[in-house]
């Protein structure tokens, strides 16, 4: 190995290869139906993605963030409303909920297993507090029978941002199938991804299922017919084609991927902080996020040797300008902050090869 390139942080090109036939015919068949909106391979998509998570309806939707979005509109949040969600998730979570005019409030992570700390949702309700939209971090469910029970407590909706953690699953069911509702992903480096953007909501409640179907089509039940103020948030037609030809994969690519994490775990440990899997959870390794002092020096070195790595996130959501309007200053989530400095993403996807880790952990332990 010498190339410059030899390790990506994420190969989609190999994933591709291996299901490049049934993906080209999925889409030559959508070209040949001219069904780009709404067409037969979104309502297919949709019932088998429902019954992959184990709820009642899915519906696709533009992208993650929108999931997210009109999930908390279908359970009527909005101005005046506060929505707790974790410091340490990406922007997008906290953009969703601003974009329902409801008022983010943030919490700090659970140190070792980077999901949102339910101790800490539970101290920062307050009398205008609607929902709380815990966030199943790099793969791994946050702990979510806790955050339901805070939820109860207070009579609150819980939207699960499970925009990275497909199949993930916790005493045996699916992240998705606890909240009232679920947002997921399916950006292209998504464990499940699409080839652009693409999302999905899932939900076991027919109601909030009708009122996300308009929300995402203009509000219509019938074309020009608008029964709510909606917009344009739908999943397109060739996204759910080549995603359904990817669902029935989706379990063993995560098979390989906790495989691969193991073998990082095995041989980084006692060299840099490797990532804990909770009890009762299956991580599914979106992400192989890795802790040390030296980040930086360590980035550099392992780019030196052609091996691309991530940081997720540099700078979270409270310390970032556009969200200076909270209130939040350096200091007020000590866990996400600490982390932010030292952690860094190794290269993981299902079709890295023995060879590929073996040189990432070789050149980490020079």
């Amino acid at each position: 190995m010498t190339t410059a390139t030899q390790v990506p942080f994420v190969d989609l090109r190999a994933q591709y290869e291996q299901i490049r036939t049934d993906v080209d015919r999925a889409m030559r068949q959508v070209i040949d139906r001219g069904d780009f909106i709404h067409g037969s391979a979104v309502a297919r998509f949709e019932s088998d993605f429902a019954a992959y998570i184990g709820v009642s309806h899915a519906i696709g939707v533009g992208n993650g963030g929108d999931a997210i979005e009109l999930a908390l509109r279908a359970f009527d949040v909005g101005p005046g409303d506060e929505v707790i969600t974790a410091a340490n998730t990406f922007i997008a979570t906290v953009l969703a909920i601003s974009a329902t005019g409801a008022r983010p409030v943030l919490v700090d992570m659970d140190r070792e297993s980077y999901t949102i700390d339910p101790a800490a949702i539970g101290a920062a309700v307050t009398p205008r507090t609607r929902a709380i939209v815990p966030v199943h971090l790099y793969g791994q469910p946050a702990d979510i029978e806790a955050v339901l029970a805070v939820a109860s407590r207070h009579n609150l909706v819980v939207i699960e941002d499970a925009a990275q953690a497909h199949g993930a699953r916790v005493s045996g069911r699916r992240a998705g199938a606890f909240g009232h509702a679920a947002a997921f992903s399916f950006y292209p480096s998504k464990n499940l991804g699409a080839y652009g953007d693409a999302g999905i909501v899932v939900t076991n409640d027919g109601r909030a299922a009708e009122k996300l179907r308009l929300l995402g089509n203009y509000g219509q039940r019938v074309k020009y017919e608008h029964a709510v103020e909606g917009r344009n948030s739908r999943l397109d037609t060739m996204q759910a084609a080549v995603l359904a030809v990817k669902l029935p994969h989706l379990d063993r690519w995560n098979a390989a991927r906790r495989a691969h994490a193991e073998t990082y775990r095995a041989r980084l440990l006692r060299r840099v902080h490797t990532p804990a899997t909770r009890s009762g959870v299956e991580h599914v390794f979106h992400l192989y996020v890795i802790e040390t002092e030296q980040r930086d020096r360590l980035r550099e070195k392992l780019s030196e040797r052609g091996v691309h790595t991530g940081i997720h996130y540099p700078v979270p959501v409270h310390l970032q300008d556009a969200y200076a309007s909270l209130g939040y200053r350096t200091g007020a989530f000590p866990a996400t902050e600490a982390a932010a400095k030292r952690m860094l993403s190794l290269p993981m996807y299902a079709e890295l090869t023995e060879e590929q880790i073996d040189y990432v952990c070789s050149a980490i332990n020079v």
